[in-house]
Parts: C-alpha cells; sequence; structure tokens
C-alpha cells in the first residue's frame, strides 16, 4: 500500500468505521431470519462479512431474496466446491506479476494495487483468494513502481485498483497523480471503485479537485449491478464526477438471482445514464472458488443481452465480456441471430 500520511477524519471515514460485519445484525436489521437466506457463518468466517450501513439502508426490510443483501450475505453454498472455479479465475499470479502491486496482463496497461481492502465484501469478488499480503508496498517499492512505469514507454494507462484504490486518502492520490502526470507516455488514469456506489460522500471535493486538475484524462469505472444501488446521494456524486471532467463508467456483473433478468437489466442501464454514468461492461462471473452459485450460463447471458439490446440505445448496451486467462483483452461475446456466435477481443 502507499505509505500514509496524516488525514483528518471525514465523514466517509467515519462511515467505513462503522461497518456492518455481522451477519446476525444485518438480518436483524431487515427484520429477516437465518433460515430464510441461507446464511452461513462459517462461510462469514472464510471471507469476512462487511457492509457499510448506507449500502444496507438500501436492501428492501423482509425480503431474503433482495439483490442487494444476495451480493454481501454469506452463503453455505460458498463451501461447496465447484469444479472449474479456482482461486486465481483471472490470471493475475504468475507472469502477469511485473512486482509486488504491479499486474500487466494487457499491452499499454498496468494495475496498481494501492491497497487490499475494501469498503465492502462481495462475496462474488473475483480478488476473495488474492494473495493481497504479497502485494504490500513500502515507499521504496511505491517509488520503483513509479520508476518502472516511466522506464516502459509501451504504457499509456495507469489502472488504480486494490481492494478499492479510494481506501487510500487524497492527499496520496493527489501525489500519485501528479508523479504520473510527470511521465510523458502516460495519457490516462483510471480507477476502478466500488466505493462512491457504497459510501457515496467518498466523492469529496479534495478528490475532485484532484482529479479534475490532473492533466490526464481520468477515467473513474465504478462497480453497480442493480439499479437499487444508485439512490440519489450517489447520483449526485457521479454527477459530481462529471462537472469535475471526469469520465465515468459502470461493469456489473452478471450474477444470478440479483440481475440475470432483461428488465433487471435495463433499468440498471436507465438509472446509470440518469445518474451520468455510461453503461460499459457486463462481465460474465468469474469463476472464483465460492461464488458458483452466482454463474449465468453463457448462453443464458447471450439471450438476455439480445433482450436487453432489443430495448435500448446502442450506447445504453454494455459489452459482455469475460476475462479469460492468457488472452490479449477480454473476451467479448457477441450474439447475432442471423450469423451466430462471435467472439472478439475487446480493449
Amino acid at each position: 500500500m502507499i505509505p500514509q500520511q496524516d488525514c483528518s477524519p471525514q465523514d466517509w471515514q467515519t462511515q467505513l468505521r462503522d461497518v456492518i460485519r455481522s451477519g446476525e445484525e444485518l438480518l436483524q436489521y431487515l427484520q429477516l431470519q437465518a433460515a430464510q437466506t441461507g446464511f452461513s457463518q462459517l462461510a462469514s468466517q472464510d471471507f469476512p462479512l462487511k457492509v457499510p450501513r448506507a449500502f444496507a439502508q438500501r436492501m428492501r426490510k423482509g425480503d431474503p431474496a433482495d439483490p442487494l443483501l444476495r451480493q454481501v450475505l454469506a452463503s453455505g453454498r460458498e463451501l461447496l466446491v465447484a469444479p472449474g472455479f479456482g482461486h486465481d479465475p483471472v490470471g493475475e499470479t504468475g507472469d502477469a506479476i511485473r512486482q509486488p502491486g504491479i499486474i500487466q496482463k494487457y499491452h499499454g496497461r498496468v494495475l496498481l494495487i494501492l491497497t487490499g481492502g475494501c469498503a465492502i465484501n462481495c462475496r462474488y469478488c473475483f480478488r476473495r483468494h488474492f494473495p493481497y499480503q504479497q502485494h504490500q508496498q513500502s515507499h521504496a517499492e511505491w517509488l520503483q513502481a513509479l520508476e518502472q512505469i516511466a522506464a516502459d514507454s509501451s504504457i499509456t494507462e495507469v489502472i488504480l485498483s486494490g481492494g478499492d484504490p479510494l481506501l487510500v486518502s487524497d492527499g496520496q492520490i493527489r501525489q500519485l497523480l501528479e508523479r504520473l502526470a510527470g511521465i510523458p507516455h502516460v495519457q490516462r488514469v483510471r480507477v476502478h471503485t466500488r466505493l462512491p456506489v457504497v459510501i457515496p460522500e467518498r466523492v469529496t471535493p479534495a478528490l475532485l479537485q484532484t482529479l479534475g486538475a490532473t492533466p490526464l484524462d481520468a477515467v473513474v469505472v465504478i462497480h453497480a449491478n442493480h439499479a437499487n444501488e444508485l439512490d440519489s446521494d450517489v447520483a449526485a456524486a457521479m454527477h459530481r464526477l462529471r462537472a469535475a471532467g471526469v469520465t465515468v463508467l459502470n461493469q456489473a456483473v452478471l450474477l444470478a438471482g440479483v440481475n440475470d433478468n432483461a428488465q433487471t437489466l435495463v433499468e440498471l442501464s436507465e438509472r446509470l445514464f440518469q445518474s451520468g454514468v455510461l453503461p460499459y461492461y457486463l462481465h460474465l462471473l468469474d469463476k472464483v472458488q465460492g461464488a458458483a452459485h452466482f454463474d449465468v450460463s453463457t448462453d443464458r447471458a447471450r439471450t438476455l443481452h439480445s433482450a436487453i439490446s432489443a430495448q435500448l440505445p446502442g450506447y445504453l448496451v454494455p459489452r459482455l465480456v469475460r476475462d479469460i486467462p492468457g488472452h490479449a483483452a477480454k473476451v467479448s461475446i457477441a450474439s447475432d441471430a442471423t450469423a451466430g456466435v462471435t467472439m472478439e477481443e475487446a480493449r
């Protein structure tokens, strides 16, 4: 992680310290019994439950099938061993690691892991088994990472990731962007984050000033899977990012029991656009051990994608993709009723 600096407590940080960490507390708040939901304390021990209260408040009380609850509540099905599901579903170990904290799978882009923490633990997370302890960076290693980027003129885009990169302070982000902006061949910085969705107060004036002032093209890619995640506070945060000159995109994951319904996906795209966000990717589930019960078949995914394509203008239709280890880019899965199914690599 980037070396810590002193910073004054802010509202988003207060919320982050007060997250729900108990399945029993979450179910009690929602007026539900464990037997209604399949909650497993053992699964929660394997991968801790963690939910910001602002996100829990968007869940429907008394509904064991609430799509937001399903994303975060530990289930006994996570303990089942599923063939084809493993600990590194997208190939982020081995040759992809340039040094601790730097991953490069695709030409021209590198991913910096700023922290292993998240504001929320999503049960389908493809990095739920990721060895974050091997990617903790000292100040010297952080500087070495920037030196590696500066020495490789093929790198035009740096992706800030984690965990959630917005867990680090505004001052740290400003310092990092200033250094990246000093590397002539780096043109863009992309921030992949779920924090503005689950705790929208994270979009602070200082963060907006930093993203708006950088000479780099700044892109924030949020992660929302269901329209119910996007309340008025989230929408306001997204509009503030847009007003600062930031491009804001969304990537969703297709999840059984959460959003594997054409109307649900249509509503998500429309709510995103109303909030100032363009749909970017709709990911097929990364086959991580513990998440097999969320899997939607490729054929079903294509059927859903065709259905939403028939209802939405093209700019509101996210690309249906799968991340396959060893490929030069994400694999875009397209369905055409007359020409058959084609697959192409997507940037």
